[in-house]
């Protein structure tokens, strides 16, 4: 679902021009971003699907820490009151509602493998509506997000009256990215 948080930015770029954009692509990457260092320290973990090729969203993740549900709340509230101390209140929370949006794009497409509690505590159901079962359905969403961000950043770019070339580059960049890392997703990497 990486493209659909990229295309998530861009749409709130679109409304919230006081915040940097590469600090809301960032944001809505975060809990990934976090993901990485434990997946490397064997505190949370990817297993391959049985039966499955590895490719796009054939893992079940076990990030039982920066994917739970309480986990993310807790990551998007630092996140937001950090982000608060350099560019407002306003942008804090701004940047703090992003970051918990990667979990609710990601309880759409996850298999039931995100715990309610970090660690699973409590081993209480997972969630996740499993939509990565449906890879297709799944490009064509994220694809649709992106092109939606996308366009609504170009439009509100251009209405600020920055050079039409630079707007138009800007906008380009965010779709080539999103059109790369949709691809790069479908192939498997």
């Amino acid at each position: 679902m990486i493209t659909g948080h990229f295309g998530l930015a861009a749409a709130v770029k679109s409304s919230q021009r006081q915040v940097p954009l590469w600090a809301l692509m960032l944001a809505t990457v975060w809990l990934d971003v976090w993901f990485v260092p434990l997946v490397l320290l064997k505190v949370e973990r990817m297993d391959p699907v049985p039966g499955t090729n590895g490719g796009y969203g054939d893992a079940i993740i076990h990030a039982d820490y920066t994917h739970s549900l309480v986990g993310a709340l807790i990551i998007a509230a630092v996140t937001g009151l950090l982000a608060a101390r350099w560019w407002g209140r306003k942008s804090g929370a701004v940047i703090g509602a992003v970051v918990f949006s990667h979990w609710v794009l990601d309880l759409l497409v996850h298999r039931s493998d995100m715990p309610v509690l970090p660690g699973n505590l409590g081993n209480l159901p997972r969630m996740g509506f499993g939509l990565w079962q449906y890879p297709l359905l799944t490009a064509v969403i994220e694809g649709g997000i992106m092109l939606v961000g996308t366009v609504l950043y170009w439009r509100a770019a251009a209405k600020t009256g920055g050079p039409a070339g630079r707007v138009a580059l800007s906008a380009g960049l965010i779709g080539v990215v999103g059109a790369a890392t949709l691809t790069l997703d479908v192939m498997g990497f």
